[in-house]
């Protein structure tokens, strides 16, 4: 016979993100087996992500195919700019139109760029892997790099005030650069010269004043001032990186994808030491999947939120069936959660009167701002999240729950549904009908609540109680969301439930 007269409580707090490579067994209490749509929150706790909204209300114009991808977006002396088909479009941030600037160019399959001022003008660089190199200036009057030794380059940065090009097909281990202060002098008399590695180059990225030189294989790093004393040694000849669109300076670091999971490198105190570290463990199943199976990777990041997004695209997979996975830094260790319904094929990030801001293209050939509005352009921002079965430190004894409480930051009515499930969901468990939480008060948020909406003055993070039914020797949460609301951070839980019998 059940002693119901005993009663407990078991508080936790959302903390540690995804993990999937632990049973479920032993996992802690606040991470989670499914967080989607969730990112682990800086301030604690996991919070529904911001959507996306236009960032230029007209299409990207195409060439001859509605199909064709939008293969660059970047900003450029306050305008954005645009690659799709054969041409290459300038538009106002928020205007409803697109110019051509460029046009004829045939070939290309994906775009890189690079910002610089060598002589005092902002100028625009832009490679495609086919065509020469274009500059532009901020007037967007085009200039081709007249050299071929450059023309069909991949891959281009500014280090040391010269123009470094990579990536060309017929010399995938060469960097090339151009003389000081001229991206189109290649005289070896007067600073140009070039360097060859030994495996095929996948991405160039400058960081704390060395040129890192990515690889199938292996990383390179360059040092130097000038073309008199440019040295090129070794990082590391066993882990190279899968694609040269993951490559970020993340939380005063260089994060990449290499084949076994998401990378740093991080230097040392010692000057030109480096050392390597796989960072992505609790998730390696899910990157294992994702680079067995996409075509294109994108990435970017959001500063005031220490977060690594990166991006896979899967070909003939639908726009909310694609997916990605969210990286945040905090303190010394890396949560995890997964993004579903964004499928870039191209990104920037730039700072615009001292805010960053995050774009994207892709199929449907608008350009998107990230964390604007809450949904996905209209599509619905569908969240995601389960615990761990708990068992509250015993699993041999039956617990009666009574009542879930859910501490919460809102930023207006919650959109979810609250489902709690029983002894690891097993067919035969109590499945108790979803609890909405929708209908329940938000409390105010002094200075940002619209009055007579929520409840005037109360604390900024309220507690939703909500009696439940079922019993079980383990537990499990479920939060559902709509997706149509604006974000909230979900801080913790404390089960309240009575002693049953032990088995």
């Amino acid at each position: 016979m059940a002693d119901l007269s005993e009663t407990a409580a078991f508080p936790f707090v959302c903390e540690g993100g995804l993990v999937l490579n632990q049973s479920t067994f032993i996992m802690k209490p606040g991470q989670a087996l499914e967080l989607e749509n969730f990112e682990p929150d800086i301030d604690g706790g996991y919070k529904r992500i911001q959507g996306f909204s236009k960032y230029v209300s007209a299409i990207v114009p195409f060439t001859s195919d509605s199909a064709e991808e939008v293969l660059m977006v970047v900003s450029f002396a306050d305008k954005i700019v645009a690659a799709r088909g054969t041409s290459i479009y300038q538009a106002t941030p928020g205007g409803s139109s697109w110019t051509s600037i460029d046009s004829g160019r045939t070939g290309a399959t994906k775009y890189s760029f690079e910002r610089f001022n060598f002589d005092g003008n902002d100028k625009l660089i832009i490679v495609d892997g086919t065509n020469a190199p274009t500059v532009f200036n901020t007037s967007f009057s085009a200039t081709d790099v007249s050299t071929s030794s450059v023309a069909g380059s991949k891959f281009v940065t500014a280090f040391k005030n010269h123009m470094f090009y990579a990536g060309k097909s017929t010399t995938k281990q060469e960097v090339v650069f151009s003389e000081p202060f001229d991206e189109d002098g290649f005289n070896s008399g007067q600073g140009a010269g070039s360097i060859k590695v030994d495996d095929t180059i996948v991405g160039l990225k400058v960081f704390r004043d060395n040129l890192f030189i990515f690889c199938e294989n292996r990383i390179f790093k360059l040092g130097g001032s000038s073309s008199s004393d440019f040295a090129v040694v070794p990082v590391t000849r066993n882990i190279g990186c899968i694609n040269g669109n993951t490559i970020q300076e993340f939380a005063g670091d260089l994060i990449f994808l290499g084949p076994d999971g998401l990378r740093t490198i991080a230097g040392t105190a010692r000057i030109g030491d480096v050392e390597l570290g796989t960072i992505s463990s609790n998730v390696q199943s899910l990157f294992d999947t994702r680079i067995a199976n996409s075509s294109k990777f994108e990435s970017i990041v959001i500063p005031d939120k220490t977060q690594y997004r990166i991006f896979f695209t899967q070909d003939n997979v639908a726009e909310n069936g694609t997916s990605g996975v969210i990286c945040v830094m905090k303190g010394q260790t890396f949560e995890f959660s997964k993004i579903k319904g964004i499928r870039p094929t191209c990104t920037d990030t730039f700072v615009d009167d001292g805010d960053v801001i995050a774009i994207h293209a892709g199929v449907t050939g608008f350009v998107y701002r990230q964390e604007s509005g809450n949904d996905f352009d209209g599509t619905a921002v569908n969240g995601k999240y389960r615990s761990p079965d708990l068992t509250m430190n015993d699993p041999g004894i039956r617990k009666h729950m009574q009542k879930v409480v859910i501490n919460y930051k809102p930023e207006s009515v919650i959109d979810a549904d609250l489902f709690i499930r029983y002894d690891y969901e097993a067919s035969d468990s109590s499945r108790p009908a979803a609890y909405p939480l929708d209908s329940l008060d938000v409390v105010a948020i002094y200075g940002t609540s619209v009055y007579g909406v929520p409840t005037y003055g109360g604390p900024s993070q309220p507690l939703i109680r909500q009696a439940v039914e079922g019993s079980g020797f383990a537990v499990a949460l479920r939060v559902n969301d709509g997706g149509t609301t604006a974000p909230y951070s979900i801080k913790g839980f404390q089960l309240e439930y009575q002693l049953g019998a032990r088995r």
